[in-house]
């Protein structure tokens, strides 16, 4: 049984059938959500102009608030057809490098799985440096369940 899925978002269409996949999983387990947005660091920290990083950090922040209330949504539309009831939600919002914070995340809240996208918004980043849900598959020390 699983009791606390960290669900990683960033509101693509991967994460959205992630979402999905972690609710029904809840539902059958009665486990708990954690849903877990982050804002890249290292995009904005190349920038060299301030005023742009923080019109930068403001935007993300913002699209990283619809993305979770997106899912909070699916959930409420979900209990109130019955599908999924007892569903503990929890939504955080981290800064950092993505695969860093979901780690650590998993870490600190004592998950027992990660459900997540196959990939995100970044999908030619796959190509060039390896994504993010490849990396957290290599090092997390819970089993990780990709949907694609």
């Amino acid at each position: 049984m699983v009791y606390k899925i960290l669900l990683p978002t960033d509101g693509s269409e991967s994460s959205e059938r992630a979402g999905e996949y972690a609710i029904s999983e809840a539902s059958l387990s009665g486990s708990d959500i954690i849903v877990l947005n982050v804002i890249d660091m290292d995009y904005l920290n190349s920038l060299p102009q301030q005023d742009l990083r923080e019109k930068l950090d403001e935007e993300l922040r913002e699209e990283g608030k619809q993305a979770v209330k997106k899912f909070e949504k699916k959930i409420e539309d979900e209990q109130c057809s019955g599908n999924c009831k007892n569903i503990n939600l929890i939504t955080m919002i981290k800064k950092g490098k993505p695969e860093g914070v979901i780690l650590q995340t998993a870490e600190e809240e004592n998950v027992d799985q990660i459900i997540m996208g196959k990939s995100g918004k970044h999908g030619l980043e796959r190509f060039l440096l390896g994504s993010t849900t490849e990396r957290v598959v290599r090092k997390a020390k819970v089993p990780v369940n990709v949907i694609s």
